[in-house]
């Protein structure tokens, strides 16, 4: 069973930047296809974007595009979400997620990691 594990949270002030990490186990890591969202409470659940297995091909989505970048290091076995600019709409519970397929749902979601920005 895949589980994946976030880190990285924390209190920043607006204009700083964080990086979260992300590892898995129960699975080759240079296998899994990877992601983020954030969870807002009252809001839907955000999709920030992806990373294919190798990290050849990534996707944001396009209003954090410019500020959020995703990569993966498969030989330290850990994927990252490195925000820039941060502004106080960025507070939320960023969660890493899994898939064992190259394409559809994520099956595997974190606990979540949490980030607060203060303005």
């Amino acid at each position: 069973q895949v589980r994946v594990v976030e880190s990285g949270g924390g209190l920043v002030q607006a204009g700083d930047s964080l990086t979260l990490s992300c590892t898995a186990s129960g699975h080759p890591f240079e296998a899994l296809r990877m992601g983020w969202y954030r969870r807002i409470p009252g809001q839907e659940d955000k999709f920030i974007g992806s990373i294919n297995s190798s990290g050849a091909n990534t996707f944001v989505t396009e209003s954090l595009r410019g500020r959020f970048t995703i990569s993966r290091d498969n030989a330290k076995g850990t994927m990252f979400l490195q925000m820039n600019e941060l502004v106080s709409e960025d507070t939320a519970v960023y969660l890493c997620v899994a898939s064992e397929s190259a394409w559809g749902p994520f099956t595997t979601w974190g606990q979540g990691t949490r980030v607060t920005v203060s303005s």
